[in-house]
């Protein structure tokens, strides 16, 4: 399935995808993807509804993000062996981890606000995970599978100035207001081939800047839930942001950082596109 929200921010009404012009309403299932529909089951309680539900034509409403606020954003840095390469950065031995603020979330198309005293704001096109159950403590990479409801792109937009020089964690670079752009949907697993084959891109202003797959990465979706699930549990609903591919900002030479009118352009095979313009500080 392709689980998406549609609406004006905060109101959002949940709906599965059909196809490019077509969706079915399911708020009168639940109210909304959050955590309590993921810990109950999740798609499975959508399949009656799926297999009889009017088909109703999309009219331009607005795209959320595929699933309400989670209970965490959890991101794996440098996991990319080509994007540690271009950073200048040694390949990591075990996932890095840092976090964001969960109310960084927009939707796919959402405008992108650069953050006050900003100076090196960035890119990133990511994988992202959404956890389909309570999560701890998992024997074996293989468990992983089960315990992912599905996948999306994910826009880590990042201030590497506040990141990088600031000192402290790395969240304090990735957490200003409209930095974690997801959807336009939330893809299940039995829709994707091979999840670890996957194509990546974004542009700039209409130029190519990233082009990878998640083939080079360094730490596959399972082993990222299964690591994770040793140190923390995690909840139905919450969003891992499993790193980028080469092309950032940053890695450019010289480099290169987003600015006021910039529109960003991105995308994973499969799992749709998003298209957000940058404003300047509020």
């Amino acid at each position: 399935m392709y689980l998406m929200r549609i609406g004006a921010s905060g109101a959002e009404k949940p709906v599965v995808r059909v196809d490019d012009t077509h969706y079915i309403d399911v708020s009168d299932v639940t109210p909304d993807f959050d955590e309590r529909f993921f810990a109950a089951g999740g798609v499975a309680l959508l399949a009656g509804k799926v297999a009889t539900g009017r088909h109703v034509e999309f009219a331009g409403e607005r795209i959320g993000a595929p699933i309400a606020r989670p209970h965490q954003i959890l991101c794996i840095g440098l996991n990319y062996s080509d994007h540690a390469a271009e950073t200048g950065q040694a390949v990591p031995d075990e996932p890095i981890l840092f976090t964001k603020s969960p109310n960084t979330l927009i939707g796919p198309n959402d405008e992108v606000r650069i953050p006050r005293g900003s100076t090196k704001p960035d890119w990133e096109v990511e994988l992202g995970i959404v956890i389909g159950r309570r999560t701890s403590y998992l024997d074996s990479v293989a468990e992983a599978r089960d315990a992912i409801a599905g996948y999306c792109v994910v826009n880590d937009v990042s201030e590497r100035a506040f990141q990088m020089e600031r000192g402290g964690q790395w969240s304090k670079g990735k957490s200003a207001e409209t930095f974690n752009p997801a959807g336009p949907w939330l893809v299940t697993p039995d829709e994707i081939a091979d999840v670890k084959n996957l194509g990546m891109w974004l542009d700039v202003n209409g130029t190519r800047r990233q082009t990878g797959t998640t083939k080079t990465m360094i730490f596959d979706p399972y082993v990222i839930v299964h690591h994770l699930s040793q140190f923390m549990v995690l909840e139905p609903g919450d969003l891992i942001n499993t790193g980028t591919p080469p092309g950032v900002g940053m890695g450019h030479d010289p480099q290169i950082w987003l600015q006021p009118g910039d529109v960003m352009e991105l995308g994973i095979d499969g799992l749709g596109t998003q298209r957000q313009h940058v404003i300047g500080p509020r």
